[in-house]
């Protein structure tokens, strides 16, 4: 049984920065590993992938060159730096596993498990 379990969301100004972490518990984190996040009212929408031992990543066009995923396979957690934020990224963030993930980057649906979100909210 995989669980992931996110940490580091708050309540930050706008243009300060977060570090979300998730930690993963089962038998392999050697996968796919995503961010997630859900606005009020809107669709969950992919913001950050990470592949297997870090050798590629992706980022939507809204978080490019302002969020930085990466992963520390030893300890099993992935994060996310988030550095420049805007109102507009005040959302549950999720974390989630992709076992098989078939395409790149994974969409919500190619996910396997997924935390319970940490909260972020940026004040203007």
């Amino acid at each position: 049984q995989v669980q992931l379990v996110e940490s580091g969301g708050g309540l930050v100004q706008a243009g300060g920065s977060l570090r979300l972490s998730c930690a993963a518990s089962g038998r392999t984190f050697s996968t796919v590993m995503g961010w997630f996040r859900q606005a009020p009212g809107k669709e969950r929408e992919f913001v950050a992938a990470i592949g297997m031992s870090a050798v590629r990543t992706a980022y939507a066009d809204s978080v490019k060159g302002r969020f930085t995923i990466s992963r520390d396979d030893v300890i099993k957690t992935v994060y996310l730096q988030m550095n420049s934020l805007k109102p507009e990224d005040t959302a549950v963030y999720y974390c989630a596993q992709a076992l098989y993930a078939s395409r790149w980057p994974p969409s919500a649906m190619d996910n396997d498990y997924w935390g319970r979100g940490t909260q972020v909210t940026v004040s203007s």
